[in-house]
């Protein structure tokens, strides 16, 4: 959630700055009149009340000195019944600036690329080197079923398009994927947590993915305000949610592993085989908590971390800065990391680290108390350490070999227990 006294002090910036993310200079405006209707009335309401009192003092006096007291009697409940609509009127304003404040995505780091989509994203670095290969590389999922590793017919089967059996050396290999990322985030300073994956839509409004992603939620029973996890950031981040954090105690590292649900409205003939674009997927999610001078520094950490897991995987990836029309909307500046798919011949997203600045804080009310005493809100950061499936996926293709086997990245042997992925004898 933006912040009211920046947008009532810096009304034209902040126009400028969000029409980078879509949002027309009206719906600010007709959110700061709101504001200031809303400021108006209160003002209003203050002057009746201070004139109410004035009035029962005066009945008072009246009844004291056995007067009659009728008129001023019918003042007061004139002045009551004006005051009661008032009221009326600001809580009808509040709910109409806290739905307004609710759609509008966070403000965009100043030095991040302006543009409408992702051909405005900016290539930072690149790591790796990409693999040539002797053969026609084919894609993952077809190595995964020829392996007999994945099985994506029985997944339709049981649950419909988009969801997958992982079978003997694929469980293994994700299993091994996920306990090695949780390892080099726990010698990294992350606190491994085992999450809840069921939430109420308080935490989901408080990290940003409602109201405005409702509808790629699996939302659970029909009078529970209860969703499945789209990604571990949620519980994570509201963990410390209306708490106040000791100072001394940021920055604060969380880490875990959880299966992510996304209906993934909207993507229909994308990615609509494989590993990619799945209705369940585990995902390893690094949290972090900030002071706001912290934060960018944190970011770029948590950047390296996700980096990290590539590099000693050996998987040749580029990483990016998304632009304000590309970002995801509690994001101040997202770093994204693409990993190399052979069969496609590009780069896929694989990971994308975010600093979110106050704007979390601000909707989950976390804050901390600076050296003077006051109240501040953190700043909140959240990155994939990876999305295990698409690693999984990004390891198939990039170590396959001509006789159909795939070769275990060396970092991955002592979890998984074997070099390589050989045929697995069908059920």
């Amino acid at each position: 959630m933006l912040d009211i006294k920046y947008l009532r002090n810096n009304a034209d910036e902040a126009k400028e700055r969000l029409a980078g993310r879509g949002v027309e200079p009206e719906a600010v405006d007709a959110y700061l009149a709101n504001d200031t209707k809303r400021r108006e009335l209160l003002v209003q309401t203050e002057e009746l009340k201070a004139k109410r009192n004035v009035v029962s003092d005066q009945i008072g006096l009246k009844k004291r000195a056995k007067e009659d007291a009728s008129d001023v009697i019918a003042e007061m409940q004139a002045v009551g019944a004006q005051i009661k609509s008032l009221d009326e009127e600001v809580a009808q304003i509040d709910e109409e600036l806290t739905n307004q404040a609710l759609h509008f995505p966070n403000l965009p780091n100043p030095g991040i690329p302006v543009g409408p989509d992702e051909d405005s994203n900016r290539e930072e670095r690149k790591w790796g080197v990409i693999p040539e290969f002797t053969f026609t590389p084919k894609a993952h999922y077809e190595i995964g079923e020829d392996l007999g590793i994945l099985d994506f017919e029985r997944g339709a089967k049981v649950s419909g398009a988009r969801f997958v059996y992982y079978v003997g050396q694929g469980a293994r290999l994700e299993r091994a994927v996920y306990n090695f990322m949780l390892d080099e985030h726990q010698k990294e300073g992350y606190k491994e947590m085992i999450t809840p994956y069921l939430v109420k839509d308080a935490a989901m409004f408080g990290t940003g993915q409602y109201p405005k992603f409702m509808e790629d939620a699996y939302r659970v029973g029909t009078n529970d305000d209860m969703t499945l996890i789209p990604t571990a950031e949620v519980p994570l981040t509201n963990y410390y949610r209306e708490e106040v954090i000791e100072e001394e105690k940021l920055p604060i590292s969380i880490t875990a592993v959880s299966p992510s649900f996304r209906q993934e409205a909207g993507s229909a003939g994308r990615d609509t085989r494989g590993l990619i674009r799945m209705h369940q997927f585990n995902k390893v999610e690094m949290v972090k908590f900030a002071k706001p001078e912290q934060s960018y520094a944190e970011l770029e950490k948590m950047t390296q971390n996700a980096e990290n897991i590539l590099q000693k995987l050996n998987l040749p990836y580029h990483v990016i800065t998304l632009s304000t029309g590309d970002m995801g909307f509690s994001a101040a500046e997202t770093h994204d990391l693409e990993v190399w798919m052979p069969e496609q011949n590009v780069y896929r997203e694989i990971s994308s680290v975010s600093n979110t600045e106050a704007f979390q804080a601000r909707r989950a009310k976390i804050q901390y108390r600076d050296e003077d005493g006051n109240l501040q809100f953190v700043h909140t950061l959240n990155g994939s350490g990876l999305a295990v499936g698409r690693t999984v996926a990004a390891i198939l293709e990039n170590f396959q070999n001509e006789d159909g086997t795939v070769t275990i990245p060396e970092v991955l042997r002592p979890y998984f227990g074997a070099d390589q992925i050989v045929p697995e004898n069908t059920l």
